[in-house]
């Protein structure tokens, strides 16, 4: 893996998850949240001012429907790895059919998110 810093934007309507997740994804070495938006908007605002490496994204993100935010995002920014999360497992196959390069179950352990992230990313840097 590379010694590159790996950069997140975290996309939830819910204050506390935002928070919850900047503190589990700033204790690994080399990740740093460098955003956090509310809303459909605030999240393409710091899209815009600059491509993160990987957005968290909760499927229910106020402000835009999922598929015109997800087709928004990588005009943007084409190698942007997207996570959705969601409360509702059941929207795995309508979020990777959407574009998400992962779906993460919200009500899984902070420790399979983890997982998953490094999954994707140790993967994509690969090819």
């Amino acid at each position: 893996m590379e010694n590159k810093p790996l950069n997140f934007l975290i996309g939830d309507a819910q204050p506390k998850v935002r928070f919850g997740l900047r503190l589990l994804l700033e204790q690994q070495p080399g990740w740093k949240v460098t955003g956090e938006a509310e809303d459909a908007m605030q999240l393409l605002d710091h899209i815009n001012m600059g491509c993160p490496d990987l957005v968290l994204l909760d499927w229910e993100l106020p402000g835009k429907p999922v598929l015109i935010l997800i087709a928004m995002i990588r005009q943007a920014c084409p190698h942007l790895w997207v996570v959705f999360m969601s409360s509702n497992d059941e929207l795995r196959r309508l979020a990777l059919q959407a574009g998400a390069d992962i779906f993460a179950y919200k009500a899984d352990p902070p420790e399979k998110l983890l997982a998953l992230i490094r999954e994707l990313t140790i993967e994509k840097r690969k090819t």
